[in-house]
């Protein structure tokens, strides 16, 4: 018999039991004998019976099925956030979609409207920027959606997040007060409000604490990447710095190395602290330090946000904030 044909019908005919018993076999439901139970999954291994989700997902309103909306699958940060989810998602018994929006907003919106119209019960964003448009979008479905390791200004989205501005004060004021008194700030895109608004607002404040006046020649718009930071080293020596936040790990890498490949000592001669904590702070030379960020608990908390939604559960908090930490390595004093 052909798999793709296979129905069951087929299964109920060739165990002889009805077809609601099938059903609830398959749907792990107890009334059911034991003694038939096991016919009817050794018909259902025998046939190779696979119950189609999407006819199960119209009879019930619910294709236990999530979207996740990546910008980039490549980045550690995203991926460690998607373990979270994952996990959390195979506990409650949901299947994930995972698509990649490669930090371009039309993209997003295509996406978004893709997994929609797969009938998902629900979605976690992880975009960089939610933009007019994606909002409009986010207006219009029922569908609900969390935001992970994603900001949304205007908390309307339920999201789950670290407080970043105090976290890179906290960093910045760290690399003060060991006597940097030019410390570059080197982030994403400032379109984007992480950036813009939560961390960069982070580092003016540390500058206000200690009186020290804020100079726009040593904030460095970036496009995140590692060949980016690669080739700044110039242009961070050119501003007189001494030390860098950085808000990307990626990013950071490629300022140390880019640092000693021009000879210059991280840290004697310059700090680095990086901000997501991904293990990749743990492969370059001198190991990176970081803000911490509970990853994988980000990522799965939001999950468990979602649950909670698609089940009209009552929600304590739709606005998450996680605790950060520091992680003191070997590219600061």
């Amino acid at each position: 018999m052909d798999k793709q044909t296979v129905t069951i019908y087929d299964v109920a005919r060739e165990a002889n039991v009805s077809m609601a018993t099938v059903s609830r076999v398959v749907n792990g439901n107890n009334n059911v004998k034991p003694a038939t139970r096991k016919k009817v999954l050794d018909v259902i291994d025998k046939l190779d019976y696979r119950p189609n989700a999407v006819a199960r997902g119209l009879a019930s309103k619910k294709t236990t099925t999530v979207g996740v909306i990546m910008p980039d699958v490549t980045n550690l940060y995203f991926s460690a956030l998607a373990r979270g989810i994952d996990d959390v998602a195979t506990m409650y018994k949901y299947n994930i979609i995972l698509t990649s929006s490669d930090s371009n907003g039309e993209k997003e919106v295509t996406v978004l409207n893709t997994l929609l119209s797969k009938q998902v019960d629900g979605i976690i964003f992880m975009g960089n920027n939610i933009t007019e448009e994606l909002r409009e979008e986010f207006k219009r479905t029922k569908t609900p959606i969390v935001l992970a390791g994603s900001i949304d200004e205007e908390q309307i989205q339920p999201s789950v997040n670290i407080d970043y501005a105090a976290a890179v004060q906290e960093e910045v004021k760290s690399l003060i007060d060991r006597g940097n008194k030019r410390v570059a700030f080197v982030c994403g895109p400032l379109s984007q409000p992480i950036n813009s608004k939560y961390r960069l607002k982070g580092y003016k404040q540390a500058l206000k604490e200690v009186g020290i006046p804020f100079d726009d020649k040593l904030v460095f718009e970036t496009d995140s990447s590692y060949k980016t930071g690669t080739l700044l080293q110039p242009a961070l020596a050119s501003a007189k710095a001494t030390a860098a936040m950085v808000t990307d790990d990626e990013l950071a890498a490629g300022i140390v190395n880019g640092m000693t490949d021009a000879g210059v000592n991280v840290p004697s001669d310059f700090e680095v602290i990086t901000s997501n904590d991904t293990k990749l702070t743990e492969m370059v030379r001198p190991k990176m330090s970081s803000i911490t960020q509970p990853l994988y608990d980000i990522g799965a908390v939001a999950m468990r946000l979602l649950t909670k939604l698609m089940n009209d559960e009552p929600i304590d908090d739709k606005n998450v904030i996680l605790p950060y930490g520091l992680m003191k390595r070997d590219s600061t004093k």
